[in-house]
């Protein structure tokens, strides 16, 4: 094996590489990565690294995990500098530390470390007891400092690291591991959550400062320079870029533990600000966290950024972003096998089935016979654009022009299964593009068709909306209150209205409804409706509305209705199994009595895209609970997207079907 020595001369501000350089070059997969990565110039009897402005030990670290990847056997130089032997020194280091996070990861952990956290959790965690695996997976991130957690939703991530901060938090002062403040970075909808489990949590309300659009520019940077910072800050990945200055000032002279919520929102590995911003101050946090369910919605690349921003110092992914795309499209690649092994010290993961929780009782779906009005237009619409597409030879939706096209074809044919008055908004309210082509904004131009569409709601009543109310008026009679789910906004506007006519009193729930400005609950001006103060009501016993009608593209993240709410109607549905899921995993999660009965009710129209749509996300939820379930890293593809090539086919074979019945 070829051997190679490294040296550094901090005079020089560069390290040196001797031995078999020539094999070095003549390797031409170690070549070109250090003409890529690190622009080596090639003397007589050695190469030689510049180190710039770079740190030192960032680019030893590049350099050694290059030689490992490239079959080089690695030598220390006899004659090396103290900050080489010091680099030496910090790998053993590190190395030994790894193989303690793998052994707690994997449960075996040293029964006095982990009684300590244990006893400390529950001294100063005293109103929230962790399950096992929450346990664990507090352990594991408190020992670690650094790490993510890829726990389905509904596992309790958010506990977890309150678990592990409290351990943090209540070291000793001279302890280099403490830390006093919480920094989360997370979307709008989590900011609320984050605030309410502390409460349940801690049994007392957090000191918080929210930093959003209730604030100036110059208020949240003063409040970040200031010296007396609340426990609990939350910011949201569109708001790093502009305050990266002050939050780096924030997290140099605090002790903070950084968390990065929904973290695949900062994914892009081609350099987009917010990422880059979230990476930029992961050099000045004392701990670090990241949570997501969905770590490679993409693929493995979206895994890069995860790491980096835990470690910014260390190699833990061992490849480059596009040595990682290349293994998301060669699945059974061996390459994958390493990348486990070597996220694996710093990932812990909580399937649904290590929830332990009662399983959800899915009711026969429940088909809606359209009114005469409503299957003349459905099936005018319907035949009109099965037939173009099929004219046209848009069986597959390669092309921009034709997904555009055929999204906004699915759109119509899904608003008119649920009501067809929506034909009348146009279009560009649902797709906010400026390059759709015309064809995709075009309606009904039949004047016949056209003159029922304009007097639908006169004419009427979506049989839909009469299922959701008997549904509704059942569920309410016996106790229970209930969640719609509602892909278009039209939908939670009427059926609020619906409801309210026949005495039932309800509450919308969808990307329109403001989230908290500032401060604690208690603080929020009661008479703005924020999605916190809605959920919050809603929890309450004696609320006087029993329904929420939301909209899962919006709140599908971050909120928790289990508590109060465990039955979910689905109004209408799109191909998107992700948000499909996720609502679900609303009112089904941890925190369930043995004894909760969670209820799902799917309501379609009969003979409609509404029963391709119930069929391809059932195909689609088993394909990603299978997924979830066996690997460690879960690869989507396209399983969870919306409308992929599949819908389409199905749609297609669906409708010769039933046209050929008739």
């Amino acid at each position: 094996m070829a051997t190679i020595s490294m040296d550094v001369d901090t005079s020089q501000n560069e390290v040196y590489l001797y031995g078999d350089i020539e094999k070095l070059i003549g390797n031409r997969f170690a070549w070109r990565y250090m003409k890529d990565y690190l622009h080596p110039t090639k003397d007589a009897d050695r190469i030689r690294v510049p180190i710039e402005d770079k740190d030192v030990i960032k680019v030893l670290s590049d350099i050694r995990s290059m030689l490992k990847k490239y079959g080089f056997d690695e030598k220390q130089s006899e004659t090396s500098e103290q900050v080489l032997k010091d680099f030496y020194e910090e790998e053993r280091k590190f190395s030994e530390f790894s193989q303690k996070a793998l052994h707690i990861r994997n449960n075996d952990c040293a029964p006095n470390e982990f009684k300590a956290f244990t006893d400390s959790v529950i001294r100063n965690m005293p109103a929230r007891s962790l399950y096992p695996l929450q346990l664990l997976s507090a352990y594991h991130l408190a020992f670690a400092q650094n790490a993510c957690n890829f726990s389905v939703p509904g596992a309790g991530k958010t506990s977890i690291v309150y678990g592990a901060y409290t351990y943090l938090k209540n070291l000793a002062d001279d302890d280099p591991k403490k830390v006093d403040q919480l920094l989360i970075i997370g979307p709008l909808s989590s900011f609320g959550p984050w605030e309410l489990e502390y409460a349940e949590c801690f049994g007392k309300i957090p000191t918080v400062k929210r930093l959003m659009s209730g604030l100036s520019r110059d208020e949240r940077i003063d409040y970040l320079y200031s010296r007396h910072t609340a426990e609990l800050t939350l910011i949201s990945y569109a708001s790093l870029v502009s305050l990266q200055e002050a939050l780096t000032f924030f997290l140099k002279y605090n002790r903070v533990m950084v968390v990065a919520d929904e973290a695949h929102k900062a994914k892009n590995t081609s350099g987009g600000v917010t990422a880059q911003a979230v990476l930029e101050i992961s050099r000045y946090c004392n701990a670090r966290a990241v949570l997501t369910g969905t770590p490679a919605p993409n693929g493995y690349e979206d895994l890069y950024n995860m790491f980096k921003f835990i470690w910014p110092t260390k190699n833990i992914i061992g490849f480059e972003v596009n040595q990682l795309r290349d293994m998301t499209v060669r699945r059974n690649d061996a390459r994958v096998g390493r990348l486990i092994d070597n996220i694996a010290p710093f990932f812990i993961r909580i399937k649904k089935s290590d929830l332990n929780i009662p399983a959800a009782i899915v009711h026969p779906t429940i088909e809606a016979e359209m009114g005469s009005a409503q299957r003349r237009i459905y099936d005018f619409i319907e035949r009109r654009y099965i037939d173009a597409m099929l004219e046209e030879g848009i069986t597959d939706i390669s092309s921009r022009f034709k997904a555009l096209l055929v999204q906004a074809r699915m759109i119509r044919l899904m608003q008119a299964a649920t009501n067809p008055a929506m034909l009348k908004t146009p279009l560009y309210e649902f797709l906010e593009d400026d390059e759709c082509p015309q064809e995709a904004y075009q309606a009904v131009n039949d004047a016949d068709v056209l003159k029922e569409i304009m007097g639908y709601g006169t004419i009427e009543t979506p049989t839909k909306y009469l299922a959701v109310k008997k549904l509704i008026e059942e569920i309410i009679a016996s106790g229970g209150k209930v969640v719609v789910w509602a892909t278009f906004i039209h939908t939670i506007h009427e059926l609020k209205e619906y409801l309210a006519h026949h005495g039932i009193a309800s509450q919308e729930l969808y990307g329109a409804i403001p989230v908290e400005q500032e401060g604690v609950a208690e603080e929020a001006d009661e008479q703005i409706l924020t999605r916190e103060r809605i959920v919050r009501e809603f929890q309450c016993e004696d609320c006087h509305y029993k329904v929420i009608i939301a909209n899962p593209f919006a709140v599908a993240e971050s909120i928790s209705l289990h508590k109060a709410c465990h039955n979910a109607i689905y109004i209408e549905r799109s191909f998107n199994a992700a948000h499909f899921v996720q609502s679900k995993d609303r009112i089904h999660r941890y925190g369930l009595k043995p004894n909760d009965e969670t209820h799902y009710y799917y309501i379609v129209s009969r003979d409609s895209i509404d029963e391709t749509i119930d069929a391809r996300l059932t195909e689609k939820e088993r394909r990603m609970t299978e997924i979830m379930e066996s690997m460690p890293i879960p690869l989507f593809d396209n399983v969870s997207s919306d409308m992929g090539d599949e819908d389409i086919k199905a749609l297609i074979k669906d409708y010769v079907r039933r046209t050929k019945k008739n």
